[in-house]
């Protein structure tokens, strides 16, 4: 039997709402109604496999312009292989951003094709050092009514997971009495991470690490900075509490973003997105970069691929078990994982990423599909 080739590439866009109070959700400096997935299909050698990253409809059309025709022909057991031609031809359409984000999305669908051709779950065709992902409640966000608030993060620490993360500093003033509440509800054996998403100056950032940790118990704080200010976030580091993470990473688009982070000595935990550094190809450069510094790799969102994709990731901390990609995946696919005991743990009975898609659930909320002349 020859080769299997890629024979076919399908693009597709479903914009899904929010579920937070009148239809909005808000973290320190954002504000949204809704999530769009981007979602990609590979097919060759009598198999389809998928892939995906949550964007701007635009990166489907981007994907239609200036992906697929360098995929078509690609031989679907070396998936790696299409990762430098796809960035190359991105090269005057722009490789970070959005073009980082469309290469994540085929590069993870031509994985979950190669692994369906081998008949093996997708962890099983990497090098995988882990069976299993730890995973942390992450939503919280700045609008919730304590109410909500406190159910959603007691709810992921009654189902057994040990950690729980929520948004902060939208309004400063607001805080304390949600992370009162929030640390009521929880208890005190489970562990409680902020997220400011960037919100903060240094300074004000320092003297909130303080705060955090000495009145909350706080461990984890993510961009109390925005992640481009390297110099902010090693102050943070510096000089904020013994046994507070200090965590960026999710806006890596690229090897050199990761690299900066790490040589600027500006985080204790490295974050990566797979939907947004490039797929599976970037992840496993990035865990490379990050063994080498001896500094942990976290997963940001998109529990239903990077369940598997960091069980290849050796210096492996957690992953984010976010709220509104839970939600989207559950409703886009079926075979979505559901933690037990605090972790994601892949199927080892269902090939590739081990998800069908639900394309008529799905359709209601389609913006994008590919043109067929």
């Amino acid at each position: 039997m020859g080769a299997a080739v890629v024979d076919e590439v399908r693009t597709h866009a479903f914009t899904v709402p929010t579920d937070g109070p009148d239809g909005v959700e808000s973290d320190g400096t954002l504000e949204w109604d809704s999530t769009t997935m981007v979602l990609v299909e590979v097919s060759g050698g009598g198999r389809t496999g998928i892939g995906y990253t949550y964007a701007d409809a635009s990166v489907a059309t981007l994907i239609d312009s200036k992906l697929a025709g360098v995929v078509r022909g690609a031989d679907a057991a070396t998936p790696a292989a299409c990762w430098r031609p796809m960035l190359a031809a991105l090269r005057n359409a722009g490789q970070p951003g959005a073009g980082a984000m469309a290469v994540a999305a085929v590069d993870i669908a031509l994985w979950d094709l190669h692994a369906r051709l081998l008949g093996v779950p997708l962890y099983r065709a990497l090098p995988a050092c882990h069976e299993h992902v730890p995973v942390y409640g992450s939503g919280g966000f700045t609008n919730y009514p304590l109410d909500r608030l406190t159910e959603q993060l007691a709810g992921w620490v009654d189902s057994g997971i040990p950690r729980v993360k929520m948004k902060t500093s939208r309004d400063p003033d607001a805080d304390p009495r949600r992370l009162s509440a929030a640390r009521k509800a929880i208890g005190d054996d489970a562990d409680l991470f902020v997220d400011t998403n960037g919100a903060l100056g240094r300074k004000e950032a320092l003297s909130w690490a303080w705060r955090f940790h000495d009145e909350w118990g706080v461990t984890w704080f993510e961009e109390p900075v925005t992640s481009q200010d390297l110099d902010g976030l090693r102050l943070l580091r510096d000089r904020g509490p013994s046994g507070m993470d200090i965590a960026a990473g999710e806006y890596a688009f690229g090897l050199d973003d990761f690299a900066g982070l790490l040589r600027a000595g500006a985080v204790d935990c490295l974050q990566a997105d797979v939907t947004r550094c490039g797929g599976i190809t970037g992840l496993l450069q990035a865990a490379g970069l990050a063994a080498a510094w001896r500094v942990d790799l976290s997963a940001h969102c998109a529990p239903a691929v990077s369940a598997h994709a960091f069980c290849a990731v050796p210096r492996l901390r957690h992953l984010e078990y976010f709220h509104d990609h839970v939600r989207v995946e559950r409703l886009a696919f079926a075979g979505t994982l559901d933690p037990a005991g605090g972790v994601l743990r892949p199927a080892t009975d269902r090939p590739g990423l081990g998800l069908d898609v639900r394309w008529s659930d799905l359709q209601p909320y389609r913006v994008h599909a590919t043109r067929r002349d």
